[in-house]
């Protein structure tokens, strides 16, 4: 009888990202997927993003749990290898406390799927009985440099141009940032490196993108792993419009001027604004806000500009908009809207998946991070846009930015990345769509599960 009703209950899956928005997001959208095939999922996050998320509204309760800075998060460490390493230390006792309380509330867990950036969940994982799943929030073309410098078979920095498989040749300034030039951030260097670390023992791989993307690297990959390619993780009705309510990420730690934006865009030509942000976690310097905001002057655009609350002090007094400047927004829906003709982007692999996933094309202003080489493959891979050049003091200088957004609103290379960005469109709704490539590898995943 006790077997019988066991069988009955869906599996469960703990997902467990790391506690920031952008690796929040892809996470939940998987596991909205796994819930619209009869998966229960929950959220495991820390206590203090729990506390600062401003809506929920997805069907994924969230269980928090402590990485040893509940009231300031990873801002609140003295430095990235202080919270890396303090997160380790107490979220491993804090999870596998989480385990046992649901445990012994009758919620057996069947899977648990984590971060990449988190090896020790799988430590955890293991020490319980219960199936780990890494889960990649990056690109693989980023992930493939990642595992060459962990294997010791790819300097810091690179010396000379990268070759890899999979990839074109990279110049090292092209690689990430925590490859090129990893002396600003130690902590989550090591973090990046280390990801591959206990990977072999992980029951699967999870990598949110789309096999079209990136088919040669994933084949490279699948050679190691057991990989599932899952994405793009953006919300169902941008893209395969399967799961009726799945409109937004549901999961909200900054809050969105939403009305403002859509009253705004709704009066604009169609293909007549740009839209720049520089994500959730991005800070420009003082200098380099004067010129893009001076930039976008220049450029005599209707403009949509993101610019966090914490960061709007660094824009110059005199400027004015031609535009309008909010503290954030809801980007999928932003770039979804007929008035959009650019995106100025910071090239985090969210942003660039979702514009891809929306058909719109870019003018790459990369910072930090993975997102030096995803600009790379926006412009010279996947043809989508251009990448500003930055001057020798690491500054994109207004006149730059002025050129590469007329080049992609007015003249021939614009149409040439619109049509290319299109074509991508199509290719992320099939992954997706019933019988899509993405599709199969999660119910694949799911098969195992119920079996």
């Amino acid at each position: 009888m006790g077997e019988k009703h066991k069988s009955t209950k869906p599996p469960h899956v703990l997902l467990f990202p790391f506690p920031s928005q952008g690796h929040i997001n892809p996470i939940t959208q998987f596991g909205k997927r796994l819930n619209s095939k009869g998966v229960k999922t929950t959220l495991v996050t820390t206590i203090y993003i729990s506390n600062k998320t401003l809506s929920n509204n997805t069907s994924i309760p969230i269980e928090p749990i402590s990485d040893g800075f509940d009231d300031g998060g990873h801002q609140s460490a003295d430095s990235s290898e202080s919270y890396v390493n303090k997160f380790r230390e107490v979220g491993s006792k804090s999870l596998a406390d989480l385990i046992r309380k649901l445990n012994s509330e009758g919620n057996h867990i069947d899977a648990i799927v984590y971060d990449s950036f988190i090896t020790w969940a799988l430590d955890v994982a293991m020490e319980f009985g219960i199936n780990g799943g890494c889960f990649f929030t990056q690109s693989c073309a980023v992930n493939n440099i990642y595992y060459h410098v962990h294997k010791g078979l790819l300097s810091i920095p690179p010396n000379a141009t990268v070759s890899l498989p999979g990839l074109p040749n990279l110049q090292p300034s092209e690689t990430p940032s925590f490859v090129h030039n990893p002396g600003p951030y130690p902590g989550w260097a090591h973090g990046l490196f280390n990801q591959f670390s206990n990977i072999h023992q992980a029951r699967w791989v999870f990598t949110n993108t789309f096999y079209k993307l990136e088919e040669e690297v994933i084949e490279w990959m699948r050679k190691m792993w057991p990989l599932k390619v899952v994405g793009p993780t953006v919300p169902s009705m941008y893209l395969d419009k399967r799961l009726e309510e799945d409109n937004n990420y549901g999961i909200s730690v900054l809050k969105p001027n939403h009305t403002e934006c859509m009253k705004w865009l709704n009066d604009k030509p169609k293909g007549s604004v740009v839209y720049l942000s520089f994500g959730s976690g991005g800070k420009l310097g003082c200098e380099q806000m004067e010129e893009v905001a001076w930039g976008l002057n220049e450029s005599n655009v209707d403009f949509l500009w993101v610019v966090r609350e914490t960061e709007k002090e660094k824009l110059p007094k005199e400027f004015v908009a031609k535009g309008l400047v909010v503290g954030w927004c809801n980007q999928v829906e932003v770039l979804a809207h007929e008035s959009i003709g650019c995106f100025v982007t910071h090239c985090g692999f969210n942003s660039t998946l979702e514009t891809l996933s929306l058909g719109v094309p870019i003018v790459g202003m990369p910072q930090y991070s993975d997102q030096t080489t995803n600009a790379k493959c926006l412009e010279d891979i996947w043809d989508v846009g251009v990448r500003v050049k930055a001057d020798e003091k690491g500054l994109v200088r207004r006149k730059n930015l002025a050129l590469c957004i007329k080049e992609i609103m007015e003249r021939e290379q614009g149409v040439v990345a619109r049509r290319n960005a299109n074509k991508w469109r199509d290719l992320a709704i099939q992954a997706v769509d019933e019988g899509g490539s993405s599709e199969k590898d999660i119910n694949e995943f799911v098969f195992h599960l119920k079996a």
